[in-house]
């Protein structure tokens, strides 16, 4: 074959992919050069490794108390610098919630992982870095020998090559993740996949295709002073800045994930007179927001963390910032937090543990409560 022909020949070929469009190429790409973690994401997204945990215990380790309340209290994504260490942690809960989620998906199907065509580049390359991430952090915990991802906790193998890129990470990560990238058409950022076991009242099926607008519709105040800031936020991050930022509600129980038509969630419209405050959990959905480097993907991941609300007795100033926000947050806000349900027992307690705790000298008396300085966590929790 002479370079003409072969000119054409290879014309032919890039219209051909070109005509079969973006889906067909992606899985192309995906096929062809999949690196099999030979690819360097630490460097290429500008985000340093973690450090080494040698010495890791899953069973001990206790996740960080994110207490990610603020004062005065409006409606922002309170955002702050991801902690390259803290993008993945694992705590005692491990076994628990893996095993939880794998018996969601199970149960649920498309409503826990699902992903639209054209993501599949996206899911791939996220499955990579989270692998890498883990056989760094945790290194005798989690090895990988392409293309096997040996789990040294569970006694598991992932065939990373044979097995959905979602359900890896399902199977291996008690963590969320919704993956968006723009419309073609629009150019907005839509979700185009996700694995979700810890959502409140929605699911990946209710989200999957839509736009930032339409998945923050029913989040007050989103319109009017969040919408456009986090397009043009959206279209301009860049993979060396990755974001974190906490949410938080006060639960009956320990709700992993939960449906409008589940009986446990008609306990939000009713106060229970014989409700206990054991029974009741702070409920941090602690969140990370970062661009994937070969897809341009932005992927939004949480996971949740529950807390006895009677922990908060001993945290300096808690107790004050939550009664606060309970007692004179914004209407509409507080509404959609969706706490009044456990408030006829919390409030008295807190006004307790309030009085509790300037008699010890922890909180001046009438300290003007705001944001902590420790913010997301509480003075002294690292003792």
């Amino acid at each position: 074959m002479d370079v003409v022909q072969l000119s054409l020949c290879s014309l032919f070929f890039v219209a051909l992919l070109l005509a079969c469009g973006r889906p067909f190429l992606d899985k192309l790409y995906a096929t062809v050069f999949h690196g099999r973690q030979n690819v360097d994401y630490f460097r290429i997204s500008g985000v340093p490794p973690p450090n080494p945990l040698p010495d890791f215990d899953v069973d001990k380790a206790k996740a960080r108390p994110y207490r990610p309340f603020r004062w005065t209290y409006h409606q922002t994504m309170s955002l702050k610098k991801m902690e390259p260490d803290y993008w993945l942690e694992l705590e005692s809960t491990y076994r628990e919630r893996v095993a939880q989620r794998k018996d969601l998906y199970r149960k649920h199907g498309k409503k826990i992982i699902d992903a639209l065509p054209g993501s599949e580049l996206a899911c791939r390359e996220l499955m990579d870095m989270v692998i890498q991430f883990l056989c760094v952090r945790y290194p005798n915990q989690f090895q990988f020998s392409g293309p096997i991802l040996y789990n040294r906790i569970l006694n598991t193998q992932s065939n990373v090559d044979q097995e959905n890129p979602l359900e890896v990470l399902n199977n291996n990560v008690p963590e969320d993740f919704l993956l968006t990238l723009p419309d073609p058409k629009t150019g907005l950022y839509t979700m185009v996949a996700g694995v979700c076991c810890s959502s409140l009242g929605w699911n990946v099926a209710t989200k999957i295709g839509k736009p930032l607008k339409e998945i923050h519709s029913v989040v007050p105040d989103y319109k009017d002073k969040m919408e456009f800031s986090m397009d043009r936020y959206f279209s301009k991050m860049p993979t060396d800045k990755p974001i974190q930022r906490g949410s938080w509600g006060l639960e009956v129980g320990q709700p992993l994930w939960l449906q409008d038509d589940d009986p446990h969630f008609a306990l939000r419209t009713t106060q229970d007179p014989n409700l206990k405050i054991e029974d009741i959990y702070l409920r941090v959905d602690w969140q990370t927001l970062r661009r994937l480097p070969q897809s341009k993907s932005i992927v939004f991941n949480f996971k949740a963390l529950f807390t006895p609300f009677s922990s908060f007795r001993n945290e300096s100033h808690i107790p004050h910032l939550v009664l606060k926000v309970l007692t004179e947050g914004k209407k509409n806000l507080m509404e959609y937090k969706g706490t009044w349900h456990i408030e006829h027992k919390v409030v008295p307690v807190l006004k307790e543990w309030c009085k509790e705790q300037e008699g010890k000298g922890w909180v001046p008396e009438n300290w003007e409560v705001r944001t902590l300085d420790e913010d997301p966590y509480f003075p002294g929790w690292n003792d």
